[in-house]
């Protein structure tokens, strides 16, 4: 190996020269106030780069070392201006990172948005296969079980240069605390080998993998490498500064909310064991007892079972339990109602108030959430610590969860969400003329379903003031969002019985969907062609190629099998939009640079949430909705619409129109 230490720009450029394909990794510290703290070296709001390596091939590297205790350290300030001009903002030149989202931090926390082309081979192991049908995961992913698996060399670990430095004793080391579990990088010298060595192996190995992944995707799956290099990357990129900006919370008005929920769930809870003589309900209303009250001391019936063939408590058993009582036992339908509230109250405390408490930032008072873009298998996010993608809306949140996220003094929220993203794409692939015609001329696709599986005029569909307007309305917005995914007649039942609060018998539901199918003739021939080419092929793809694969789309049994078709359904509609959304998430990154104001916050579903100055936000909205709503690729023919809104908290978030909002923007930031 050809390690080196480099003290300056000079020695930078030389190694790079005119290289336009190099590899780089960073190495943390924490600052000296959080020493002490867990994981606190990968924090960027509570550590520093330490040091940086490249390399431009197999076996070469630079160590750049900047913050070291012990040695020599190059010139931070000069040599971090030279490599943030010269390679981070060079448009000509692939960076390979392992895990960009990382690094991306740490440059967005010094002021930089990189421009150059980024290559994350975390993401590109994310899209190759660990079995003939499995893709990687993120655990599978890390850049120490890469490489043993497919350089097969082991990389060094920190705890073992950690324990060479000890051993070696030099006069250097000595000067520094490495005492067992509690040193940090900054405090190896700088200029020892097994340091130099470590830094300069991750970059090395990742450039090497670079090499190896796309020689597979070459062999295996070429569209996956486009992926990679023109989706999932930059999107990368972005996550790093989502994951920096972390989301601003009112914590006067969640601890204010918390108590308000404990004294209602204690009150709850007090009614509900005088309704059952003392019954303990645990806090989750699930517990043995309750069970046992319900369906032994009562005598209910049995009308839903778990997995395990027991007697069910959960939300929908407690539906359905309530309405045979309606009908039979009118006096016990106060329990079911009082411990669904039970139920709610508690999950809103422990989830949104609690929940989001225990993964407080104490640098920053923000929450910074894990946001995973290849969590999913159709290339959706995913997000932990805290999941911030399920947050209730009004509808179901007496206690306001939404309004937790707010905007600081001087700044407001705006949000960019796509309108009916998968019902476009959907048309899209489907190829119906008049859901294309409706998305071409602006209008109402759920009204023109409506239409549809109730044979009625549009203008009557469109008729609020018609009796049947809303009920109409809604299973049309259920029909739309489930038959593209091969929703059967039962499914419909149970989705507007327990969602929409409506009650539909099967043969109304077979109907409905009859209906749908006849009046959109394109759609049922594109499910019936998806089905027969994925039990061809044994996956899915979506338009770009992102595949899945579905081994159970030949099974002999129904339910696998079934479940397998309604994913081979699904994938191309929700993947194809989810590429659609970090496609424009792309676009973004590249205005940034000359935007710094304007802070990615968080990503949900189909919507994008950002923090800009009270005086921004027309300039923001347009920006972003200029990127959103360009066409994702040459053949995608169906308008992209994405809505605008603003205010001062995620809750109370008002809709713009052309990127103004309605009322002086005071009204919405009073704080």
């Amino acid at each position: 190996m050809e390690y080196k230490l480099a003290l300056n720009k000079e020695k930078i450029a030389k190694y790079i020269e005119n290289f336009k394909l190099l590899a780089l990794d960073i190495e943390t510290s924490p600052l000296s106030q959080y020493r002490n703290d867990k994981k606190s070296a990968l924090d960027a709001h509570k550590s520093t780069i330490t040091g940086m390596s490249f390399s431009v091939s197999k076996g070469s590297g630079i160590y750049v070392p900047f913050h070291h205790k012990v040695g020599v350290n190059a010139d931070f300030v000069d040599t971090w201006q030279w490599i943030k001009q010269n390679i981070l903002m060079n448009v000509n030149l692939t960076l390979v990172i392992h895990n960009a989202a990382f690094e991306t931090m740490f440059f967005y926390a010094l002021g930089c948005v990189p421009q150059c082309k980024i290559y994350d081979t975390l993401a590109a192991a994310q899209m190759t296969l660990k079995t003939r049908t499995e893709f990687r995961k993120l655990a599978d992913s890390g850049l120490k079980k890469l490489v043993p698996e497919l350089l097969k060399t082991e990389l060094p670990t920190f705890s073992e240069v950690v324990s060479q430095a000890k051993n070696k004793k030099t006069e250097n080391t000595l000067k520094c605390d490495l005492g067992a579990g509690s040193a940090c990088f900054d405090e190896l010298s700088s200029e020892d080998f097994e340091t130099i060595h470590y830094a300069c192996a991750d970059s090395d190995y990742a450039l090497q993998l670079y090499h190896v992944f796309n020689k597979w995707f070459a062999e295996n799956m070429p569209k996956h490498r486009f992926i990679v290099e023109q989706i999932e990357s930059p999107t990368a990129v972005y996550v790093g500064l989502m994951k920096y900006n972390g989301v601003p919370l009112d914590l006067d008005l969640m601890h204010k909310k918390g108590i308000e929920a404990g004294s209602q769930i204690d009150q709850l809870k007090e009614d509900i064991a005088i309704m059952t003589d003392g019954v303990d309900v645990g806090a989750n209303a699930s517990t043995k007892a309750f069970k046992d009250y319900l369906y032994k001391t009562l005598g209910l019936p049995v009308l839903k079972t778990t997995e395990k063939f027991s007697e069910a408590v959960d939300d929908e058993a407690l539906i359905l339990l309530s309405e045979w009582c309606e009908q039979n036992r009118p006096g016990l339908v106060p329990i079911f109602q009082m411990t669904t509230e039970y139920r709610k109250w508690n999950k809103l405390k422990s989830t949104y108030i609690d929940g989001y408490l225990k993964f407080l930032n104490t640098a920053t008072n923000r929450i910074h959430p894990d946001l995973m873009p290849l969590a999913t298998e159709t290339g959706r996010f995913a997000s932990r610590n805290a999941n911030l993608q399920n947050t209730p809306r009004k509808d179901n949140d007496p206690i306001g969860i939404r309004k937790f996220i707010a905007a600081p003094r001087g700044k407001v929220l705006i949000s960019l969400d796509f309108s009916q993203i998968e019902l476009r794409v959907g048309a899209f692939y489907c190829r119906d003329e008049k859901m294309l015609e409706t998305y071409r001329n602006n209008g109402d696709i759920h009204a023109q379903t409506t239409s549809v599986i109730f044979n009625i005029p549009f203008s009557e569909a469109i008729d609020k003031g018609n009796s049947h307007y809303k009920e109409r309305r809604t299973i049309a917005k259920n029909c739309n969002f489930g038959v593209f995914y091969g929703l059967f007649p039962k499914g419909l039942q149970r989705t507007l019985k327990f969602k929409a609060g409506l009650s539909k018998s099967i043969d109304e539901c077979c109907e409905i969907i009859s209906n749908l199918k006849a009046g959109y003739k394109g759609l049922e021939s594109w499910q019936r062609k998806v089905k027969r080419q994925a039990a061809e092929d044994g996956y899915t793809e979506t338009y770009l190629g992102r595949r899945r694969y579905l081994t159970s789309i030949t099974s002999a049994n129904w339910g696998k099998k079934s479940f397998a078709q309604r994913c081979a359904l699904n994938t191309p509609i929700q993947g194809t939009a989810a590429d659609i959304l970090k496609l424009a998430m792309g676009r973004v990154i590249k205005g940034l640079s000359e935007r710094l104001w304007l802070k990615p916050l968080l990503q949900v579903h189909d919507e994008l949430i950002f923090e800009v100055p009270e005086d921004k936000v027309n300039e923001a909205v347009n920006f972003v909705k200029e990127c959103m709503e360009q066409q994702p690729f040459e053949d995608f023919d169906v308008p992209i619409i994405a809505e605008a809104a603003a205010g001062e908290t995620f809750g109370t978030l008002s809709e713009l129109e052309n990127g103004t909002l309605p009322l002086p923007i005071t009204s919405y930031c009073s704080k």
